[in-house]
Protein backbone atom coordinates (compact mmCIF):
# COMPACT_ATOMS: atom_id res chain seq x y z
CA UNK A 1 0.00 0.00 0.00
CA UNK A 2 2.87 2.48 0.66
CA UNK A 3 4.50 1.70 -2.46
CA UNK A 4 0.89 2.58 -4.22
CA UNK A 5 0.68 5.53 -2.46
CA UNK A 6 4.48 6.48 -3.31
CA UNK A 7 4.02 5.89 -6.88
CA UNK A 8 0.35 7.60 -7.49
CA UNK A 9 2.39 11.06 -5.26
CA UNK A 10 5.38 10.91 -8.09
CA UNK A 11 2.89 10.01 -10.86
CA UNK A 12 1.08 13.55 -9.74
CA UNK A 13 4.54 15.60 -9.19
CA UNK A 14 5.53 14.61 -12.24
CA UNK A 15 2.27 15.67 -14.28
CA UNK A 16 2.34 18.94 -12.26
CA UNK A 17 6.25 19.36 -12.97
CA UNK A 18 5.02 18.81 -16.88
CA UNK A 19 2.28 21.46 -16.58
CA UNK A 20 4.26 23.95 -14.95
CA UNK A 21 7.20 23.44 -17.83
CA UNK A 22 4.22 23.62 -20.79
CA UNK A 23 2.63 26.37 -18.93
CA UNK A 24 6.72 28.41 -18.80
CA UNK A 25 7.26 27.18 -22.42
CA UNK A 26 4.13 28.78 -24.05
CA UNK A 27 4.03 32.05 -22.23
CA UNK A 28 7.79 32.13 -23.61
CA UNK A 29 6.71 31.25 -26.99
CA UNK A 30 3.36 34.11 -26.96
CA UNK A 31 6.29 36.64 -25.42
CA UNK A 32 8.20 36.58 -28.36
CA UNK A 33 5.65 36.34 -30.91
CA UNK A 34 4.64 39.62 -28.78
CA UNK A 35 8.12 40.99 -29.28
CA UNK A 36 8.27 40.11 -32.62
CA UNK A 37 5.11 41.69 -33.74
CA UNK A 38 6.01 44.69 -31.60
CA UNK A 39 9.10 45.48 -33.53
CA UNK A 40 7.59 44.64 -37.28
CA UNK A 41 5.45 47.45 -36.03
CA UNK A 42 7.51 50.04 -35.06
CA UNK A 43 7.83 52.10 -38.30
CA UNK A 44 4.25 51.88 -39.42
CA UNK A 45 0.99 49.60 -39.60
CA UNK A 46 -0.81 51.16 -42.21
CA UNK A 47 -4.51 51.47 -42.07
CA UNK A 48 -4.53 49.43 -39.09
CA UNK A 49 -3.79 52.50 -37.14
CA UNK A 50 -6.70 54.53 -38.14
CA UNK A 51 -9.76 55.20 -35.25
CA UNK A 52 -12.38 53.65 -37.34
CA UNK A 53 -10.22 50.39 -37.71
CA UNK A 54 -9.03 49.67 -34.52
CA UNK A 55 -12.76 50.57 -33.27
CA UNK A 56 -13.86 48.09 -35.55
CA UNK A 57 -11.35 45.54 -34.47
CA UNK A 58 -11.53 46.07 -30.78
CA UNK A 59 -15.76 45.30 -30.72
CA UNK A 60 -15.15 42.19 -32.89
CA UNK A 61 -12.35 40.65 -30.77
CA UNK A 62 -13.55 41.70 -27.04
CA UNK A 63 -16.14 38.75 -26.64
CA UNK A 64 -13.39 35.90 -27.88
CA UNK A 65 -11.04 37.12 -25.27
CA UNK A 66 -13.38 37.99 -22.35
CA UNK A 67 -14.09 34.23 -22.95
CA UNK A 68 -11.15 32.83 -21.77
CA UNK A 69 -10.32 34.69 -18.52
CA UNK A 70 -6.52 35.13 -17.71
CA UNK A 71 -4.74 35.87 -14.64
CA UNK A 72 -2.19 38.96 -13.72
CA UNK A 73 0.64 36.59 -14.95
CA UNK A 74 -1.00 35.50 -18.19
CA UNK A 75 -2.25 32.39 -17.92
CA UNK A 76 -5.68 31.50 -18.41
CA UNK A 77 -8.04 30.18 -15.97
CA UNK A 78 -7.29 26.34 -17.19
CA UNK A 79 -3.83 26.50 -16.86
CA UNK A 80 -3.97 28.00 -12.99
CA UNK A 81 -6.16 25.05 -12.73
CA UNK A 82 -3.40 22.81 -13.59
CA UNK A 83 -0.70 24.05 -11.56
CA UNK A 84 -2.66 24.19 -8.14
CA UNK A 85 -2.66 20.59 -6.58
CA UNK A 86 -5.25 18.60 -6.14
CA UNK A 87 -7.55 19.60 -3.05
CA UNK A 88 -9.41 16.99 -0.93
CA UNK A 89 -12.82 16.95 -1.29
CA UNK A 90 -14.95 18.99 1.48
CA UNK A 91 -17.52 17.57 3.45
CA UNK A 92 -19.39 21.16 3.59
CA UNK A 93 -21.90 21.03 0.56
CA UNK A 94 -23.78 24.39 -1.01
CA UNK A 95 -26.79 24.91 0.07
CA UNK A 96 -29.90 23.87 -2.35
CA UNK A 97 -31.01 26.76 -4.56
CA UNK A 98 -34.17 27.06 -3.39
CA UNK A 99 -32.58 28.99 -0.12
CA UNK A 100 -29.99 30.64 -2.05
CA UNK A 101 -32.86 31.90 -4.92
CA UNK A 102 -33.56 35.76 -3.85
CA UNK A 103 -37.14 37.24 -4.21
CA UNK A 104 -35.47 40.26 -6.23
CA UNK A 105 -33.31 37.65 -8.49
CA UNK A 106 -36.32 38.13 -11.17
CA UNK A 107 -36.30 41.68 -11.44
CA UNK A 108 -34.56 43.24 -14.32
CA UNK A 109 -34.11 46.38 -12.58
CA UNK A 110 -31.79 45.11 -9.83
CA UNK A 111 -29.57 42.70 -12.30
CA UNK A 112 -27.77 44.35 -14.85
CA UNK A 113 -28.66 42.92 -18.54
CA UNK A 114 -26.63 40.10 -19.93
CA UNK A 115 -26.24 41.41 -23.73
CA UNK A 116 -23.23 43.63 -23.85
CA UNK A 117 -23.41 47.46 -24.70
CA UNK A 118 -21.88 48.29 -27.85
CA UNK A 119 -19.34 51.39 -27.37
CA UNK A 120 -20.01 54.75 -29.64
CA UNK A 121 -17.19 55.74 -31.33
CA UNK A 122 -16.61 59.68 -31.52
CA UNK A 123 -15.10 60.55 -34.74
CA UNK A 124 -15.36 60.66 -39.05
CA UNK A 125 -17.09 57.56 -40.34
CA UNK A 126 -14.68 54.80 -41.70
CA UNK A 127 -15.00 56.09 -45.83
CA UNK A 128 -14.38 59.79 -44.33
CA UNK A 129 -11.94 58.18 -42.28
CA UNK A 130 -9.68 56.92 -44.46
CA UNK A 131 -10.10 60.38 -46.86
CA UNK A 132 -9.00 62.81 -44.01
CA UNK A 133 -5.85 60.35 -43.61
CA UNK A 134 -5.04 60.30 -47.05
CA UNK A 135 -5.57 63.78 -47.83
CA UNK A 136 -3.43 64.69 -44.67
CA UNK A 137 -0.44 62.24 -46.15
CA UNK A 138 -0.30 63.88 -49.35
CA UNK A 139 0.16 67.12 -48.38
CA UNK A 140 3.21 66.32 -46.02
CA UNK A 141 4.34 63.99 -48.69
CA UNK A 142 4.83 66.77 -50.83
CA UNK A 143 6.56 68.70 -48.49
CA UNK A 144 8.45 66.00 -47.93
CA UNK A 145 10.00 65.81 -51.60
CA UNK A 146 10.48 69.70 -51.65
CA UNK A 147 12.55 68.99 -48.31
CA UNK A 148 14.55 66.03 -50.13
CA UNK A 149 15.26 67.95 -53.38
CA UNK A 150 16.35 71.19 -51.62
CA UNK A 151 18.76 69.04 -49.11
CA UNK A 152 20.15 67.03 -52.61
CA UNK A 153 20.72 70.98 -53.93
CA UNK A 154 22.36 72.13 -50.60
CA UNK A 155 24.68 69.58 -49.43
CA UNK A 156 25.37 68.62 -53.65
CA UNK A 157 27.74 69.60 -55.38
CA UNK A 158 26.34 72.88 -56.54
CA UNK A 159 26.30 74.46 -53.17
CA UNK A 160 28.24 72.49 -50.11
CA UNK A 161 29.72 70.18 -52.31
CA UNK A 162 29.55 66.90 -49.95
CA UNK A 163 27.79 64.69 -51.88
CA UNK A 164 27.64 63.23 -55.40
CA UNK A 165 27.06 60.20 -57.55
CA UNK A 166 30.25 59.63 -57.69
CA UNK A 167 31.10 58.62 -53.73
CA UNK A 168 29.98 56.95 -51.06
CA UNK A 169 27.89 60.15 -50.06
CA UNK A 170 25.30 59.73 -52.46
CA UNK A 171 23.23 62.71 -53.04
CA UNK A 172 20.16 61.82 -50.49
CA UNK A 173 22.17 60.57 -47.53
CA UNK A 174 21.72 63.96 -45.83
CA UNK A 175 17.95 63.84 -46.21
CA UNK A 176 17.96 60.02 -45.08
CA UNK A 177 20.09 60.72 -41.97
CA UNK A 178 17.92 63.87 -41.24
CA UNK A 179 14.63 61.88 -41.76
CA UNK A 180 15.88 59.06 -39.00
CA UNK A 181 17.03 61.60 -37.04
CA UNK A 182 13.66 63.39 -36.79
CA UNK A 183 11.57 59.56 -36.82
CA UNK A 184 13.51 59.62 -33.14
CA UNK A 185 11.33 62.52 -32.20
CA UNK A 186 8.07 62.56 -34.05
CA UNK A 187 7.58 58.16 -34.83
CA UNK A 188 9.40 57.14 -31.52
CA UNK A 189 9.36 59.37 -28.78
CA UNK A 190 6.92 62.39 -29.40
CA UNK A 191 4.24 60.27 -31.48
CA UNK A 192 2.23 59.68 -29.05
CA UNK A 193 1.96 62.95 -27.47
CA UNK A 194 1.46 63.91 -31.35
CA UNK A 195 -1.30 61.23 -31.36
CA UNK A 196 -3.75 63.04 -28.65
CA UNK A 197 -3.57 65.89 -30.81
CA UNK A 198 -4.67 64.19 -33.51
CA UNK A 199 -3.61 60.63 -34.95
CA UNK A 200 -3.96 61.63 -38.49
CA UNK A 201 -1.31 64.35 -37.93
CA UNK A 202 1.14 61.29 -36.50
CA UNK A 203 0.71 59.19 -39.24
CA UNK A 204 1.20 62.46 -41.60
CA UNK A 205 4.23 63.34 -40.42
CA UNK A 206 5.42 60.08 -39.84
CA UNK A 207 4.37 58.14 -42.93
CA UNK A 208 3.64 61.24 -44.83
CA UNK A 209 6.48 63.65 -44.37
CA UNK A 210 9.08 61.44 -43.04
CA UNK A 211 8.79 58.44 -45.55
CA UNK A 212 9.06 60.73 -48.26
CA UNK A 213 11.69 62.59 -46.89
CA UNK A 214 13.63 59.55 -46.95
CA UNK A 215 14.01 57.42 -49.92
CA UNK A 216 15.64 54.27 -49.88
CA UNK A 217 15.06 53.69 -53.90
CA UNK A 218 17.15 56.47 -54.61
CA UNK A 219 19.76 55.22 -52.06
CA UNK A 220 20.01 51.80 -54.31
CA UNK A 221 19.81 53.30 -57.82
CA UNK A 222 22.75 55.57 -56.77
CA UNK A 223 25.08 52.05 -55.54
CA UNK A 224 24.16 50.92 -59.22
CA UNK A 225 25.40 53.62 -60.72
CA UNK A 226 28.48 53.24 -59.09
CA UNK A 227 29.20 49.40 -59.83
CA UNK A 228 28.38 49.97 -63.45
CA UNK A 229 30.81 52.21 -63.81
CA UNK A 230 33.30 49.41 -62.20
CA UNK A 231 33.51 51.19 -58.67
CA UNK A 232 32.31 48.21 -56.60
CA UNK A 233 33.94 48.98 -53.71
CA UNK A 234 32.36 52.28 -53.44
CA UNK A 235 28.93 50.63 -53.86
CA UNK A 236 29.64 48.23 -51.03
CA UNK A 237 30.81 50.85 -48.86
CA UNK A 238 28.29 53.31 -49.75
CA UNK A 239 26.00 50.67 -48.27
CA UNK A 240 27.49 49.60 -45.06
CA UNK A 241 28.85 53.64 -44.46
CA UNK A 242 24.71 54.51 -45.40
CA UNK A 243 23.27 51.93 -43.26
CA UNK A 244 26.00 52.83 -39.90
CA UNK A 245 24.83 57.11 -40.87
CA UNK A 246 21.33 56.11 -40.75
CA UNK A 247 21.48 53.54 -37.75
CA UNK A 248 23.12 56.33 -35.65
CA UNK A 249 21.09 58.86 -36.36
CA UNK A 250 17.71 57.21 -35.15
CA UNK A 251 19.78 56.52 -31.96
CA UNK A 252 20.64 60.17 -31.34
CA UNK A 253 17.37 61.74 -32.52
CA UNK A 254 15.25 59.15 -29.84
CA UNK A 255 18.50 59.85 -26.98
CA UNK A 256 17.94 64.01 -27.77
CA UNK A 257 14.32 63.45 -27.66
CA UNK A 258 13.41 61.64 -24.59
CA UNK A 259 15.99 64.53 -22.77
CA UNK A 260 13.98 67.26 -24.35
CA UNK A 261 10.69 65.69 -23.08
CA UNK A 262 12.46 65.18 -19.72
CA UNK A 263 13.61 68.77 -19.57
CA UNK A 264 9.85 69.66 -20.61
CA UNK A 265 8.35 67.53 -17.65
CA UNK A 266 10.62 69.71 -15.16
CA UNK A 267 10.01 73.29 -16.52
CA UNK A 268 5.95 71.60 -16.21
CA UNK A 269 6.47 70.28 -12.82
CA UNK A 270 8.58 73.90 -11.59
CA UNK A 271 5.74 75.69 -13.24
CA UNK A 272 3.21 74.07 -11.10
CA UNK A 273 0.49 74.76 -14.11
CA UNK A 274 -3.07 73.41 -13.53
CA UNK A 275 -4.92 71.74 -16.14
CA UNK A 276 -7.04 74.86 -16.44
CA UNK A 277 -4.26 76.77 -17.89
CA UNK A 278 -3.95 74.01 -21.00
CA UNK A 279 -6.28 75.22 -23.89
CA UNK A 280 -7.68 72.50 -25.47
CA UNK A 281 -5.99 71.97 -29.05
CA UNK A 282 -7.34 68.33 -29.36
CA UNK A 283 -8.92 67.07 -32.82
CA UNK A 284 -10.97 65.07 -31.36
CA UNK A 285 -14.66 65.56 -32.78
CA UNK A 286 -16.20 65.15 -35.87
CA UNK A 287 -16.70 68.75 -36.35
CA UNK A 288 -13.34 69.23 -35.75
CA UNK A 289 -11.88 66.76 -38.07
CA UNK A 290 -14.04 67.69 -40.66
CA UNK A 291 -12.66 71.04 -40.47
CA UNK A 292 -8.80 69.76 -40.52
CA UNK A 293 -9.96 67.65 -43.49
CA UNK A 294 -11.10 70.55 -45.71
CA UNK A 295 -8.34 72.87 -44.70
CA UNK A 296 -5.68 70.05 -45.83
CA UNK A 297 -8.01 69.21 -48.85
CA UNK A 298 -7.58 73.42 -49.68
CA UNK A 299 -3.73 73.14 -49.07
CA UNK A 300 -3.66 70.04 -51.16
CA UNK A 301 -5.64 71.67 -53.83
CA UNK A 302 -3.07 74.50 -54.03
CA UNK A 303 -0.10 72.40 -54.37
CA UNK A 304 -1.44 70.01 -56.97
CA UNK A 305 -2.23 73.43 -58.88
CA UNK A 306 0.35 75.48 -58.25
CA UNK A 307 2.48 71.95 -59.68
CA UNK A 308 -0.06 71.14 -62.60
CA UNK A 309 0.81 74.72 -63.73
CA UNK A 310 4.50 75.10 -63.38
CA UNK A 311 4.65 71.58 -65.29
CA UNK A 312 3.23 72.72 -68.16
CA UNK A 313 5.03 76.17 -68.52
CA UNK A 314 8.32 74.11 -68.12
CA UNK A 315 7.86 71.12 -69.57
CA UNK A 316 8.92 71.74 -73.23
CA UNK A 317 12.18 72.87 -72.03
CA UNK A 318 12.53 70.43 -69.33
CA UNK A 319 15.19 70.69 -66.50
CA UNK A 320 15.26 70.24 -62.86
CA UNK A 321 12.55 72.52 -62.25
CA UNK A 322 10.05 70.80 -64.34
CA UNK A 323 10.87 67.38 -62.76
CA UNK A 324 10.38 68.68 -59.42
CA UNK A 325 6.76 69.80 -59.85
CA UNK A 326 6.30 67.03 -61.58
CA UNK A 327 7.42 64.69 -58.88
CA UNK A 328 4.97 66.62 -56.48
CA UNK A 329 2.30 66.17 -58.94
CA UNK A 330 2.86 62.31 -58.28
CA UNK A 331 4.15 61.75 -54.84
CA UNK A 332 1.43 61.65 -52.80
CA UNK A 333 1.09 58.16 -54.72
CA UNK A 334 3.77 56.98 -53.71
CA UNK A 335 2.92 57.72 -50.34
CA UNK A 336 -0.94 56.01 -50.51
CA UNK A 337 0.70 52.42 -51.65
CA UNK A 338 3.52 52.40 -49.12
CA UNK A 339 0.63 52.85 -46.14
CA UNK A 340 -1.56 50.16 -47.43
CA UNK A 341 1.47 47.85 -47.35
CA UNK A 342 2.20 48.87 -43.90
CA UNK A 343 -0.75 47.34 -42.92
CA UNK A 344 1.54 43.82 -43.70
CA UNK A 345 3.63 44.60 -41.24
CA UNK A 346 3.65 42.68 -37.75
CA UNK A 347 1.25 39.86 -39.86
CA UNK A 348 3.55 36.86 -41.09
CA UNK A 349 3.38 34.26 -43.69
CA UNK A 350 0.02 32.45 -44.10
CA UNK A 351 -2.47 31.80 -41.08
CA UNK A 352 0.39 30.60 -39.06
CA UNK A 353 2.07 34.03 -39.16
CA UNK A 354 5.23 32.73 -39.65
CA UNK A 355 7.74 35.22 -39.18
CA UNK A 356 5.81 38.16 -37.93
CA UNK A 357 9.04 39.88 -36.60
CA UNK A 358 10.05 40.41 -40.37
CA UNK A 359 8.06 44.10 -41.42
CA UNK A 360 7.05 42.23 -45.22
CA UNK A 361 4.79 45.70 -46.15
CA UNK A 362 8.05 47.93 -45.66
CA UNK A 363 10.26 45.47 -47.60
CA UNK A 364 7.70 45.26 -50.59
CA UNK A 365 7.68 48.82 -50.59
CA UNK A 366 11.35 49.43 -51.13
CA UNK A 367 12.38 46.68 -52.84
CA UNK A 368 9.29 47.13 -55.49
CA UNK A 369 10.38 51.04 -55.97
CA UNK A 370 14.25 49.98 -56.42
CA UNK A 371 13.01 47.63 -59.14
CA UNK A 372 10.59 49.98 -60.95
CA UNK A 373 13.06 52.73 -60.24
CA UNK A 374 16.27 50.12 -62.33
CA UNK A 375 14.05 50.04 -65.03
CA UNK A 376 13.44 53.35 -65.17
CA UNK A 377 16.77 53.90 -65.41
CA UNK A 378 17.27 51.61 -68.12
CA UNK A 379 14.43 53.50 -70.18
CA UNK A 380 16.11 56.92 -69.83
CA UNK A 381 19.64 55.29 -71.30
CA UNK A 382 17.78 54.07 -74.06
CA UNK A 383 15.22 56.63 -75.36
CA UNK A 384 17.08 59.95 -74.65
CA UNK A 385 14.77 62.88 -75.17
CA UNK A 386 13.97 66.06 -72.55
CA UNK A 387 10.63 64.65 -72.29
CA UNK A 388 11.44 60.97 -71.17
CA UNK A 389 13.79 62.71 -68.78
CA UNK A 390 11.40 65.02 -67.12
CA UNK A 391 8.82 61.97 -66.92
CA UNK A 392 11.33 59.37 -65.82
CA UNK A 393 13.44 61.44 -63.47
CA UNK A 394 10.22 63.31 -61.80
CA UNK A 395 8.05 60.00 -61.56
CA UNK A 396 12.07 58.57 -59.96
CA UNK A 397 11.92 61.55 -57.44
CA UNK A 398 8.20 61.86 -56.56
CA UNK A 399 5.94 58.24 -56.77
CA UNK A 400 9.35 55.80 -56.25
CA UNK A 401 11.02 58.12 -53.57
CA UNK A 402 8.01 58.25 -51.50
CA UNK A 403 7.00 54.76 -52.20
CA UNK A 404 10.49 53.93 -50.91
CA UNK A 405 11.51 54.96 -47.28
CA UNK A 406 14.29 55.09 -45.00
CA UNK A 407 12.78 56.59 -41.94
CA UNK A 408 10.37 53.47 -41.24
CA UNK A 409 13.15 51.36 -42.00
CA UNK A 410 15.59 52.95 -39.58
CA UNK A 411 12.55 52.79 -37.09
CA UNK A 412 12.68 48.86 -37.74
CA UNK A 413 16.12 48.28 -37.48
CA UNK A 414 16.82 50.23 -34.27
CA UNK A 415 13.22 48.36 -32.37
CA UNK A 416 15.03 45.09 -33.72
CA UNK A 417 18.40 45.63 -33.09
CA UNK A 418 17.20 46.43 -28.97
CA UNK A 419 15.18 43.36 -28.90
CA UNK A 420 15.93 40.22 -27.57
CA UNK A 421 17.17 38.84 -30.77
CA UNK A 422 19.40 41.41 -32.18
CA UNK A 423 20.59 39.48 -35.24
CA UNK A 424 16.86 40.25 -36.84
CA UNK A 425 17.93 43.89 -37.37
CA UNK A 426 20.92 42.93 -39.41
CA UNK A 427 19.31 39.92 -41.51
CA UNK A 428 16.41 42.68 -42.22
CA UNK A 429 18.81 44.99 -43.86
CA UNK A 430 20.88 42.13 -45.58
CA UNK A 431 17.66 40.75 -47.13
CA UNK A 432 16.43 44.69 -47.69
CA UNK A 433 19.96 45.43 -49.54
CA UNK A 434 20.49 42.29 -51.46
CA UNK A 435 17.62 41.62 -52.72
CA UNK A 436 17.06 45.16 -53.86
CA UNK A 437 20.81 45.39 -55.28
CA UNK A 438 20.85 42.16 -56.88
CA UNK A 439 17.59 43.06 -58.32
CA UNK A 440 18.95 46.13 -59.84
CA UNK A 441 22.09 44.67 -61.25
CA UNK A 442 20.03 42.25 -63.42
CA UNK A 443 17.02 45.25 -64.26
CA UNK A 444 19.58 47.72 -64.74
CA UNK A 445 23.39 47.00 -65.32
CA UNK A 446 23.37 44.04 -67.37
CA UNK A 447 21.28 45.59 -69.99
CA UNK A 448 23.65 48.98 -69.99
CA UNK A 449 26.69 46.24 -70.20
CA UNK A 450 25.12 44.36 -73.03
CA UNK A 451 24.14 47.55 -74.94
CA UNK A 452 26.66 49.48 -73.81
CA UNK A 453 25.15 52.63 -73.32
CA UNK A 454 27.11 55.75 -72.04
CA UNK A 455 26.01 56.21 -68.15
CA UNK A 456 29.13 59.45 -67.64
CA UNK A 457 26.39 62.23 -68.70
Amino acid sequence: MERLNSGVGSSSIRRRSLSISSHVSHRTENDDDAESESVSEAGDIGDRALPSRRFSATNSFRFSFDETKSDENGGTAADVEQLQPPRASSAIRPLPPQLVASPLSTTDAVLPSEEPKKETRKGLPEFLDYASCMIHMAVFGILGVLTRYLLQKLFGPGEANLTSNKTVLYLDLPANMIGSFLMGWFGVVFKADISQVSEHLAIAITTGYLGSLTTFSGWNQKMLQLSVSGHWLFAILGFLFGLFLVGYSIIVGIETAKGFKWLLNKLNMCSGSGDNSEINCRVDSPQRQLAAMTMFLVILGILWGVSGALVKAKFKNGGSGAELWFACMVGPVGVWIRWFLARLNGRGLGRAGLFKWMPFGTLIANVSAACVMAALSTVKEAVITKDCDTIVIGTQLGLLGCLSTVSTFAAEFNAMRESNHPWRAYVYAIITMCASFVLGILIYCVPVWATGYDTST
